[in-house]
């Protein structure tokens, strides 16, 4: 089977690991061929144009993993091909066309976005807890950040940030109905290559069916910080509270943590897990791992994914979100971060957890 990247990047090099990784333990033959504007030191066959890859290597998935502003062209030029693509998060930038998009897209055999975090332990625990209890969503609220200041890559800003908590909220509560945007302040800055004014920062309140839902998320976060919390009402009225932290104290390491209080205000834990996954080769890579081999298997063997891709409807419903998000975000002037004459960037080979 043939998996063409389009963009070796950090964010390609991330997939090939992951799909040569997959080949390595699993005995499935892959080949892998990439896209770029200028070739790399890999071994893997290299074309120049999206439409020659195309043409002469015929993949049967094709993997969109260049930088945001670059997703729209070139998912325009994959118009008319029908295999699967599977792209990095978020679908698009504020300012693209979508109806265009997805008339170029009309034709694939299978879509995944790249909602990573929904292939954590964690995240799939909670989601059979509040199924298999039926319970009701009261109130959610997220605090998703990390430090992308003075990074090399360029960005859209925090809509490419903030479209996880966003999708984890809806995903956990699918029975809870849409998210609805209500309000949005927000903090644009210098932080990165991308402009003087891009969107770092917001602060959120959105709705899903009744309950209230309220959220941070930041590029410009000097740490690393990611948590999810909801509450509940079970079949009794009982108040269930949960909460979810990703990649804490490294990358994949996640947990989660079900309680509810006695009338004393005790404290009564109905269910921990944590998971800090270490296999060898997979460094920062086990969630998007996990997502690559079920792709993998339903192009090579047609076999359902185990949980279902975050397919095209449910990558332009993001978007229509963040792009509402973008557009109505008050924010006051412009934070600067770069006062010297030069901006230092973060080196291309810089560490794993710092890059992520």
């Amino acid at each position: 089977m043939k998996i063409l990247i389009i963009g070796l990047g950090y964010a390609g090099n991330r997939y090939r690991r992951a799909f040569e990784h997959i080949a390595t333990s699993t005995g499935l033959p892959l080949s892998l061929a990439y896209v770029g504007r200028r070739q790399k030191e890999t071994e893997l066959p290299y074309f120049d144009s999206v439409d020659r890859a195309l043409q002469v290597f015929e993949p049967d998935i094709v993997v969109v993993s260049v930088n945001d502003h670059s997703h729209a062209p070139v998912l325009k030029q994959l118009a008319g091909y029908r295999g699967f693509v599977l792209c990095e998060k978020p679908l698009v930038t504020p300012g693209d066309e979508l109806d265009e998009l997805l008339g170029a897209l009309d034709q694939v055999g299978g879509f995944a976005l790249d909602l990573v975090e929904r292939y954590s332990d964690a995240t799939q625990q909670l989601r059979d807890w509040v199924e298999r209890h039926d319970w009701q969503l009261i109130r959610a609220s997220f605090h998703w950040g990390k430090d992308r200041i003075n990074d090399y890559r360029p960005t859209c800003g925090v809509t490419s940030e903030v479209i996880h908590a966003l999708d984890l909220v809806g995903w956990i509560c699918p029975r809870a109905g849409q998210l609805q945007l209500e309000g949005v302040l927000g903090v644009r800055s210098d932080f990165s290559i991308s402009g003087a004014e891009v969107l770092d920062t917001v602060q959120l309140t959105a709705s899903l069916g009744e309950a209230p839902v309220t959220g941070y998320a930041s590029f410009v976060n000097i740490v690393r910080q990611r948590t999810v919390d909801f509450s509940f009402v079970d079949r009794d009225a009982r108040l269930i509270h949960a909460r979810l932290v990703f990649d804490t104290p490294r990358w994949d390491h996640d947990q989660l943590r079900i309680w509810t209080r006695g009338a004393n205000g005790s404290e009564e834990l109905l269910h921990e897990f944590a998971t800090a996954p270490d296999e060898p080769g997979l460094d920062t890579l086990h969630k998007l791992s996990r997502l690559c081999r079920q792709v993998v298997r339903a192009v090579a063997l047609k076999e359902p994914p185990r949980q279902p891709f975050a397919g095209l409807d449910t990558a332009v419903a993001l978007q229509r979100l963040l792009n509402e998000l973008d557009t109505h975000a008050q924010t006051p002037a412009p934070a600067r971060y770069v006062h010297g004459e030069t901006r230092v960037l973060l080196a291309e080979d810089s560490d794993l957890e710092s890059l992520g």
